[in-house]
């Protein structure tokens, strides 16, 4: 899977496999297995609906390193189930603030990545990271985000994970299970239309409920292939 990964070149590889009343389902990147994605985790389940291994109103249950997550139908979105990853405030190393050049208003950590909260939308914009210097984070990556005081989003972000093998993720799902609880505590409010402002970018919708975070999005397929065994 780690060699198919690398081949593929993207941020995440999905694969799944039949496991009990739903499908046992790893992620890699181009260089490691990680504990939890969002993107990907939507693709296998809309491909599981599109071939028909799923009726369309089925949900889709997932077994993963992060416990059972499930995707389901809601109107027109995908709608995804996770682990609420909520920060908490730490010092964040003083390499990683000279990499992205930011001054933090808050910075802390889950148990997956570092979140850096900055002074506005454009900083987050604006950021030309040091990769080099985030390669041996010790975690996952690292996020920075800021409200986005204009009328479409309530926060935008973007994610870093050089030492993961992705030096800018277009857009991170899981990332989301730490932005929100974050911004709901900031915001006093439990649901967000959010942006991660890469070069692709990308929408994601938001709700935050107890211990879960419901991710919604959509999905198209672009590409069909076989792998070839020798």
């Amino acid at each position: 899977m780690q060699q198919v990964a690398r081949e593929m070149n993207l941020s995440e590889t999905a694969f799944i496999y039949p496991e009990g009343d739903g499908f046992n389902l790893r992620w890699f990147t181009p260089t490691t297995e990680v504990d939890l994605c969002g993107h990907a985790t939507l693709a296998a389940a809309h491909i599981l609906w599109e071939q028909n291994y799923l009726q369309q109103g089925a949900v889709a249950k997932f077994y993963t390193k992060s416990g059972l997550l499930t995707a389901e139908y809601v109107k027109d979105l995908i709608v995804l189930s996770f682990p609420v990853e909520a920060p908490v405030e730490t010092e964040v190393p003083d390499y990683i603030i000279k990499a992205l050049d930011v001054t933090p208003l808050f910075a802390g950590r889950n148990r997956l990545d570092y979140i850096i909260e900055v002074d506005s939308a454009d900083t987050v914009r604006r950021l030309k990271p040091d990769f080099a210097q985030l390669r041996d984070m010790g975690l996952r990556g690292v996020m920075v985000t800021s409200r986005d005081r204009g009328a479409d989003y309530d926060f935008i972000s973007r994610y870093f994970a050089p030492g993961a093998g992705i030096e800018e993720d277009p857009v991170t799902g899981s990332a989301h299970c730490c932005l929100g609880p974050y911004w709901m505590s900031k915001l006093n409010k439990n649901r967000f239309v959010a942006y991660q402002a890469s070069e692709r970018g990308g929408t994601v919708l938001v709700e935050v409920l107890d211990d879960r975070v419901k991710l919604g999005g959509t999905a198209v397929t672009v590409l069909k292939g076989e792998l070839l065994y020798e």
